[in-house]
């Protein structure tokens, strides 16, 4: 089983990078941000591996981070999810900021990812909850956005406003990512809408 692979980056296209060891190229399906993260073609390149086996087909998953790597895994190991929505999952929440979610059953943040609803992201919060203990991750103070821990009642009340006002779950998820430093929800909302208003 392959865990980890160190190479020249030699393509990457679709959600696929190709990375050649010792003259063997290894196609792996990584996140947007993992294809970024990975530099220009020609670089050097090293990913954490999920070598995943089906019944007529074998993948692999790259990954940049460890945690990135045991946050999907514990994300498939979850009835009904998959490696592509494990992927989606961990593309709007990184693995602090998931873990921060479960540990404040921010069921909402969960929403925001595309094709989960309030049951699935209910089921993952239960399902999930114990499986993930990422030693680098704080889970007392609330859920994670623009890197900064902030409580999970003025993300949900901030969150419910936008949509009230129309906004969609991609857009209040990039509203809150970038947010500034700590504030009340009324300067917390003042911040998101300034960035949507930029954004159009």
């Amino acid at each position: 089983m392959i865990a980890t692979l160190r190479g020249t980056l030699l393509d990457r296209d679709n959600g696929e990078v190709i990375i050649e060891v010792a003259g063997v190229g290894y196609r792996l399906t990584v996140a947007p941000a993992t294809q970024i993260a990975l530099g220009e073609i020609g670089d050097e390149a090293f990913v954490h591996v999920h070598h995943h086996f089906r019944e007529d087909d074998q993948a692999l998953y790259g990954f940049v981070t460890r945690d990135e790597r045991v946050c999907f895994e514990a994300l498939i190991s979850a009835h009904g999810v998959g490696p592509a929505l494990a992927l989606s999952i961990l593309s709007v929440h990184d693995p602090s900021g998931l873990a921060a979610v479960l540990a404040t059953e921010d069921i909402a943040a969960l929403c925001l990812v595309p094709g989960v609803g309030r049951k699935t992201a209910a089921r993952l919060v239960v399902e999930l909850k114990e499986k993930l203990h990422l030693p680098s991750v704080d889970l007392t103070s609330g859920a994670v956005v623009g890197g900064g821990l902030r409580p999970a009642s003025e993300l949900a009340d901030v969150r419910e406003a936008l949509s009230g006002l129309g906004y969609t779950p991609e857009e209040i998820h990039g509203a809150l990512r970038d947010l500034p430093g700590q504030g009340d929800t009324a300067l917390m909302l003042k911040a998101a809408l300034q960035r949507l208003a930029v954004a159009s």
